[in-house]
Order: C-alpha cells, then structure tokens, then sequence
C-alpha cells in the first residue's frame, strides 16, 4: 500500500515537471518568435494561468506558419499577366494627388493594380445583394466563379445552388470555393450534389487531424464573385438565410459592392490563385479576361491580405488612409480590436481635428469579441473619436469613407483575426461619386444609433468594465 502511494506521488511529480518543461518550452517559443508583443503576451497569459487548455488551445492556434508559401511566383505572375496587361493598356491613368501614396503602396506591396472608368452600386442588405448576384448569374454565358467564407445549407444557398446547377447545364462553368472552418456545419452531401451536377466545388484549407492544428486558425474570408470576367461583387455578405431575415433582435446590417468595369480584372485574378491554391489548375486563358470597355468613373484597387510574408498590405494601407484624412474618416465594423497601428492612427487622426466617427453593433453575435471590442471604446472616445452603437439589429457591414473621395468595402474586420490571421480582400474605390452614397449609407444608419458620450462610458458598472478588461488581454487570439 505505501509502495503505490509512493510511486503514485511520484508518477504525479514527473508528470507535473513534464508539464512544466512542456510550459516553460512553448513560452520559450512564443517569445524567440518575435512576433507582435501584444499578441505574445496575451500567449503567455494564456499558457501560463489555463493549465492544460492554454496548451491545447495555442497547439491549434498559436503556431505560426506565415513561413509557408502558398504560390509561387511563377504561377502567380502567369494568373496576373492578363491583369496587368490591361492596367499597361490604360490610356490615361491619373492617380488623384491626394491618394496618390496609398495607391502606390498597394501597388509595390501586394501588387494590387489600380484600375479606372468603373461603375459601382452600393447593396445595403441582403435582398438587394442577392437579388442583383442572381440575375447577374442567371445572365452569364461563360463562367462563374464563387468564392464565400459560408455557403449555408439553407433556403437562400439552395436557391443559388439550384440555379447555378442550371447554368452548368447550359454549358456554363462554375466554380465554388468555400471556406472549409466556415462550412463546418454544412453537410457534405450539400457540396456533393454541387458536384454531381457538374459544379466544381472546393473547400479552402480542410481542416483535418491531425493538419487540423495547423491549419484551424488560418482561414480563407474573403468574399467574391465574377462573372464572365465583367461583373464582379464583393463585401461582407456570405450565401446564408440570416443575411435576408437578420437575427433575434432586429435586422443584419450589411454592405456589398457591384462593380462593372475593369478593375473586375483584379478580382478575377484573385480568385484564380486562390483557385490554385486549392486545385493546381492554372486558368490564364484569355476567355476569363474579355475585353472591357470603361463604364464609370471609379478607380478602384482589389487589395488582400494573408497570413503569410512579412507585411500586411489591408492594415498597414488602413494606417495611412487613415492618418492622410483630411476631413473626416467614418468606420462600420462588427468587431473592433485593433492593432496597435490601427488605434494609435485613429487616435492621431482624432486629435489632429478630423472627423473620425466608429459605428459598432450595441449588440453582437459573439459575446467574447463583443466585450473585447467594447474595451477599445475609452480610448478613442478620449481621443475624440465619436462612437455610435447601432440599435437596429446587427452591424456586419466593413464599410469605411474618407473624405468624399475614398471608400473601401470588402471583407475586413477591424480586429486582430482579419488583420493577422485571415485570408482578406477589399476594394478601395477612389470616386467621388460612390464616396457619397457610401457617406449616405453611413449617416442614414447613424440615425439608428445612439452616440457613445465618455462621461457615460467611465460611469458604467465595475462588472462591466472588468469583464472587458479580461477579454481584451485576451483580444489578440479571438
């Protein structure tokens, strides 16, 4: 009996200074990685007060394999050569002075080519979105390409899925990538009668155990859609019920963006290598780049940002937008953790006397990055930055104006995940026209809110502030 207490008491004593060692180790690793400090403080937070979960969780979302490279460059160059031979091609390209830098910096760093004589519309919900995709889709005569972080089960991606079965039938190539996290719920059957029906179907970056853990945490959010080459769409909207019907408490808020033109150039080729990515089939013929006559007066850029390499071409292109604002800069985002930059741009902007005003959702759809966004609130409103919290249901919209000139619309969040960890894409529109139906859309909704006052703010319950406090150490891994 005492034989077993003894070697019970040690089996506890080297499991517990394995565990030790395995700690001591990882927080080793987190700190010669030389990643972001605030993020690799929040990881030894974690670590070190979650026995056991804190491991767990950083084995499936810590790592970090921004080494890996997705594409090469040879394949991506072929993709964009069409792209870039129509951005050569353009008579008598003239970047406004005044975003002339922020044009060149996508430019040299994510090779986003800017593109004039552009049409654009606005789609403010779910019903004007979809109802304008369908007819766009049920329009094509060559291909369509999808590309959704969900494609949902449900009314609404039956509906599509039926028609795109349709077109397939009238010999029309489609191509769906969904993400494969995002789709987690969806059965497989779903995709399987896609492709049984001629559809080809993929699902970015499965995530399967054990690659689960390198890959759960790295996840394909961009939305996008081309069509023949001449149409594109893109924003924040997925293929789902609950973008029409909104949620328990009121309507989904949402924004998207039709775009005619050539700049659908630069979508189309985005989704190629991400087609690649997924398949290793090169589409570079010359039937997925028509001829595109100039329909508008929008330039536009087709900006992404990933996981992997050195820089971050959507948030590092925000922090200059933002701090070359002149007048105003106005902001609609679900979540609202932002980097370092980010905040500090947004708070030297406010201070510099220009309009900088944040619309977040009073209500939200994740309880932890609600809190988590509520805790930067403070410290834009001392800044001077205006706060309102949308009453009317759900805010999803990515919507950002500056200026009656520069509106960008697409996938981001302004939290750490879309910043660091997602696969994004947007398109920064320099118009004066779009520019003012956007300020539009964002004055309307802001009749919807209620203005954030800092005096209120400070008075607000212990509880409150403390539940944020401890999410927000947190906000770098949500």
């Amino acid at each position: 009996m005492v034989w077993d207490v003894m070697m019970h008491e040690v089996f506890l004593a080297v499991l517990g200074l394995a565990y030790l060692v395995l700690v001591v180790s990882t927080v080793l690793v987190v700190v010669l990685d030389n990643r972001n400090p605030v993020r690799a403080m929040s990881w030894v937070v974690v670590l070190l007060f979650l026995p056991v979960v804190g491991l767990v969780l950083y084995f499936f979302f810590g790592r970090n394999t921004r080494r890996e490279h997705l594409i090469s460059r040879k394949a991506a160059s072929r993709i964009s050569r069409k792209s870039l031979q129509a951005y050569v091609e353009q008579s008598s390209f003239q970047a406004p002075p005044e975003y002339a830098s922020l044009i060149n910096f996508f430019h040299s760093l994510n090779k986003a080519l800017p593109f004039e004589g552009n049409s654009t519309e606005l789609y403010p919900d779910g019903y004007s979105m979809l109802q304008s995709l369908m007819h766009e889709i049920a329009s094509a005569r060559h291909h369509i390409h999808l590309e959704f972080y969900i494609f949902e089960d449900d009314a609404v991606g039956r509906l599509v899925r039926d028609l795109l079965v349709d077109k397939v039938k009238k010999g029309v190539e489609v191509r769906l990538l969904y993400d494969d996290v995002g789709c987690w719920k969806v059965p497989n059957a779903f995709y399987d009668r896609m492709r049984s029906e001629g559809i080809e179907v993929k699902g970015f970056l499965k995530v399967r155990f054990p690659l689960f853990t390198s890959k759960v945490n790295y996840r394909n959010h961009r939305k996008v859609a081309v069509i023949d080459g001449r149409v594109g769409f893109i924003g924040g909207m997925n293929i789902a019920e609950r973008y029409l019907k909104g949620v328990s408490f009121g309507v989904w808020r949402d924004t998207h963006l039709k775009v005619t033109g050539p700049a659908v150039y630069g979508l189309q080729s985005n989704f190629l290598m991400d087609w690649f990515f997924v398949d290793s089939s090169l589409l570079t013929a010359s039937k997925y780049y028509p001829s595109v006559e100039g329909t508008g007066t929008a330039l536009m850029q087709t900006v992404t940002s990933e996981p992997v390499g050195e820089w971050r071409a959507i948030m590092q292109g925000l922090v200059l937008a933002i701090t070359g604002a002149r007048r105003y800069f106005y902001i609609q985002t679900p979540y609202f953790m932002p980097t370092e930059p980010v905040l500090s741009a947004l708070q030297t902007a406010a201070l510099a006397g220009v309009d900088v005003r944040i619309m977040l959702p009073e209500r939200s759809d994740s309880l932890l990055t609600h809190l988590g966004s509520m805790s930067y609130v403070l410290d834009v409103l001392k800044a001077g930055v205006k706060v309102y919290l949308y009453r009317k249901g759900f805010l999803h919209s990515k919507l950002m104006v500056s200026d009656d000139r520069l509106v960008t619309v697409g996938s981001t969040n302004m939290d750490f995940r879309s910043f660091e960890h997602n696969f994004e894409i947007n398109a920064f529109v320099y118009d004066e026209l779009t520019a003012l139906e956007a300020r539009m859309l964002f004055l309307n909704d802001q009749r919807s809110c209620r203005m954030v006052r800092l005096k209120e703010w400070r008075e607000r319950p212990f509880s409150e502030k403390f539940k944020e406090s401890v999410v927000r150490l947190l906000s770098p891994l949500l």
